[in-house]
């Protein structure tokens, strides 16, 4: 099936490129997600207008990709949660906490979307944690997870 992407999704591609994919990857995932729309004649239009937009939204050279990280690797994000008395929490740490917690620490606006985890966070304690910035460049930031 041939879909435009509306966002970015690894290993497949950026916003605004029609990509092919199995039918039950588009229909069960990509499309009721809304990372991607189905592909028309009349969406190929729309095609032009999410590049812009992405390109508006992205960090678009290494030089800038390198000074954010310099910024995110220089802020000390901390993290409140409800946990038990064991230090294992009530769900888990998303990616949607992490880039909230990094700004009210000050830091640079990041997208939740680009804030990769590697293992879910469930327990108290410091973690590592990765923001993509660029295809080129990957910021690593500890987080430190606390009872509130």
């Amino acid at each position: 099936m041939k879909i435009i992407l509306t966002h970015e999704v690894s290993g497949l591609g950026t916003a605004g490129d029609v990509v092919d994919v199995k039918d039950g990857y588009a229909r069960n995932y990509l499309v009721p997600r809304g990372f991607a729309i189905r592909w028309t004649k009349g969406g190929e239009k729309d095609v032009e207008q999410i590049r812009r937009g992405r390109k508006i939204r992205e960090i678009a050279t290494i030089e800038q990709a390198n000074e954010v990280k310099g910024r995110l690797e220089g802020v000390k994000v901390t993290l409140a949660v409800r946990a038990g008395e064991a230090g294992r929490l009530f769900g888990s740490v998303t990616p949607a906490d992490v880039a909230s917690a990094i700004k009210a620490a000050g830091g640079p606006d990041v997208d939740k979307r680009r804030v990769e985890l590697g293992t879910p966070i469930k327990t108290l304690g410091a973690h590592q944690v990765s923001v993509r910035l660029h295809a080129e460049v990957t910021a690593k930031l500890g987080v430190e997870v606390v009872a509130a």
